[in-house]
């Protein structure tokens, strides 16, 4: 079984020195679904939303998730991000708005839970600015895709 990295030999959480760890590029990318009614999406599409352009906020504030993850996640490091990069995939048939979210770093640890935060903060920024025309939002599939760098190695998850 692996040993995990932030809990000490007591079992007590703790926060994973990196002092000792090499600067090397890390990059994750991760993933979550939005799905909406036809109505909402219709709405979003045509930028009919007395918030504003529902894409362009959504954006705005997963990079603000991804620069702030080390203040919602208790044991994450404060790590110097070079590019957050998000995208939005839409798909017309089935009505979703898929979020793509790349984090990218020379840095001692990982960028994986600033790109799942990033993914996580942009979903629920679409459900607050479609709330009032759809409540049954759901926001699924959340996952990291993949991680470049570090101890670990890599890891793909993309189908």
């Amino acid at each position: 079984m692996s040993k995990l990295s932030h809990v000490d030999k007591s079992g007590h959480a703790k926060m994973v020195d990196t002092g000792g760890k090499e600067l090397t590029e890390r990059i994750a990318t991760a993933t979550v679904t939005v799905i909406l009614n036809s109505e909402a999406y219709t709405a979003l599409i045509e930028n009919k939303i007395a918030k504003g352009d529902v894409l362009t906020v959504a954006k705005i504030a997963g990079i603000q998730a991804a620069k702030k993850t080390s203040d919602l996640i208790p044991l994450c490091h404060q790590i110097p991000l070079q590019s957050i990069n998000l995208q939005f995939k839409l798909d017309d048939q089935l009505k979703t708005v898929t979020v793509e979210a790349t984090a990218n770093c020379l840095w001692r640890t990982g960028v994986e839970m600033e790109a799942l935060t990033s993914c996580s903060v942009t979903a629920l920024t679409i459900y607050d600015m479609l709330k009032a025309i759809q409540k049954d939002i759901v926001i699924t599939d959340l996952k990291l895709l993949e991680k470049r760098g570090g101890k670990s190695g890599d890891f793909n998850n993309r189908n």
